[in-house]
């Protein structure tokens, strides 16, 4: 086993002082560069998955941290200014066990953990301000939680309660919030913050809150976000939207017709986003069911005049006679309790009724010649629904559109692609000239070596390579002088050999055109050879 490995050195030895400079030089970098790449490959591999420790940390508690585990020796990073700790994802867990066991992160200036250091001998003012304190930083890491907040302040004004005063201050707040960059708070996000604060603090009221951003603007000013600024900013919105929605279908539609860019669609609306509500009382009565009560009354007379004197006493107190005779009366009344049954409907108009529209349209003359008016007013009168009646518009024209911008677009995109194309041929170009280059010092490099083995090889190797092409003329010549001979002589043996026939002839041309050719191959194959005699002899 020695043996062979000492035998393959020695061969791998050997090729390598064969080799010119050119090639050991490139021989030498591409190892170099094979065990760099394996070593950046093996670090790259080898390296571990990090993952956040701890995030959002005061900056005394992440000196903490990093000090622990600076003396722990375990591999950290810091990320988001310093304030999110990166371990290794697989330590994360163990690590956050020792943290804690270690009383990390302390926060000791900040949330509740203020109202831990409040004993027995602390006054009222304190325990006021330290609640107060433990409230805003409490309410600050809430309000980082929310998707696109970085940084919140929070500032609570709340009064001191008097017991002997009749008048009560309610308390206010203010919050500050920075925001991630290139991103902004929506209304819905602001809505929530202020309900939020107002929520936590007791007796604070939404319209007391006031919301900022780092730049200054004022993003709710005592709950107006709320009421009619908030409201006007989600109408304005939903009228948008129903606008944009509304003109892109619609354009859709005609670009079928005339081709992209070639129509143009502008909708206007309005939205009517009054709540009302509308309540109708409806009294019914069924004939089939019975009535509750039924009362029937009849009266009558008949009768005649009596013989004695009646009537009434005259002006001198003499009786005025009333007449005599026969007369009859009759009288009959019905009355009935009905039930009646009562239907109370109350109908909330949803917001955002249509209650005006108007639609204009304007179409490329260029591409529009054959459409009529009337039959683009149709459908598109069809598209939005529109109504006359409450007082919608519609206006079509046709127009020559301006397509100087859309050329000089064009113009720009197809310089942008020529001048891609050319960045790309040159640097096809330059990879093609750097191969081309490491090709021509590649085969230059081969071509010298060939020339320095082919006048280079040792004595030994000169006289073994003479000896075999004397072997090789002299054969040759053997033969020749016995083909030459007469045809009655016989079979031409001599001291010195057989008689070499056109085959082996045949083969001696093709060995010393084989060493015109290839004299690097020969001259390894008569290393081998002499390296073999050698092993031979010493054994």
């Amino acid at each position: 086993m020695r043996d062979k490995l000492l035998t393959t050195l020695r061969r791998i030895t050997g090729m390598f002082a064969s080799f010119t400079a050119g090639q050991k030089a490139v021989t030498i970098f591409a190892v170099l560069a094979i065990i760099i790449g394996g070593y950046f490959f093996a670090t790259w591999a080898s390296k571990p998955t990090l993952a956040p420790l701890y995030s959002n940390l005061a900056a005394a508690d992440a000196s903490a941290v990093v000090d622990k585990l600076a003396a722990g020796g375990v591999t950290y990073e810091l990320a988001n200014g310093g304030q999110t700790i990166m371990v290794p994802q697989d330590q994360v867990y163990n690590l956050r066990l020792q943290m804690s066991g270690a009383g990390l992160p302390a926060q000791s200036d900040s949330g509740y953990a203020l109202l831990d250091k409040q004993g027995v001998t602390t006054s009222e003012f304190m325990q006021q301000v330290g609640y107060q304190r433990a409230m805003e930083t409490e309410l600050a890491n809430t309000i980082k939680a929310i998707d696109g907040v970085k940084l919140a302040t929070v500032h609570l004004a709340i009064p001191k309660k008097d017991i002997f005063s009749a008048d009560s201050v309610k308390p206010t707040a203010s919050v500050l919030v920075g925001t991630v960059p290139g991103k902004s708070l929506t209304q819905s996000q602001v809505d929530a913050i202020v309900h939020l604060v107002a929520s936590s603090i007791e007796g604070l009221d939404a319209d007391q809150v006031t919301v900022a951003d780092a730049t200054g603007k004022i993003l709710a000013a005592g709950g107006k976000t709320t009421g009619a600024s908030g409201a006007g900013d989600a109408q304005s919105q939903q009228t948008g939207s129903f606008e944009s929605r509304m003109g892109s279908s619609v354009q859709a539609m005609l670009e079928q017709v005339v081709g992209p860019g070639h129509a143009h669609v502008s909708v206007t609306a309005d939205l009517d986003f009054d709540q009302t509500e509308t309540k109708t009382l409806t009294y019914t009565q069924d004939p089939k069911i019975a009535p509750l009560s039924e009362t029937h009354t009849t009266e009558g007379y008949s009768g005649g005049g009596g013989t004695g004197s009646t009537g009434v006493l005259g002006p001198d107190n003499i009786s005025v006679p009333s007449g005599t005779g026969t007369g009859s009366y009759s009288k009959t009344s019905e009355t009935k309790d009905n039930s009646i049954g009562s239907v109370i409907e109350t109908r909330k108009a949803a917001p955002g009724k249509v209650r005006r529209l108007g639609v204009a349209v304007v179409l490329d003359q260029a591409t529009a010649k054959n459409l009529s008016t009337a039959q683009v007013e149709k459908l598109v009168s069809s598209a939005v629904g529109l109504d006359t009646t409450r007082g919608d518009t519609l206006a079509v024209s046709t127009m020559s559109f301006d397509q100087s911008a859309a050329k000089a677009t064009a113009q720009d995109l197809a310089a942008a692609d020529q001048a891609t194309k050319q960045d790309q041929l040159l640097s096809m170009a330059k990879t093609g000239a750097m191969i081309g280059g490491i090709l021509l010092l590649v085969m230059f490099a081969l071509l010298a070596g060939r020339r320095k083995k082919k006048a280079g090889l040792t004595a030994a190797e000169k006289a073994q390579l003479r000896e075999a092409q004397e072997a090789l003329a002299e054969a040759r010549a053997r033969a020749t002088a016995a083909l030459e001979a007469p045809p009655e002589l016989p079979a031409l043996e001599m001291a010195s050999g057989p008689v070499l026939d056109p085959v082996l002839e045949g083969q001696q041309r093709e060995i010393a055109a084989m060493v015109e050719r290839q004299p690097d191959e020969v001259a390894i194959v008569l290393r081998s050879w002499l390296a073999d005699q050698r092993t031979g002899a010493n054994r």
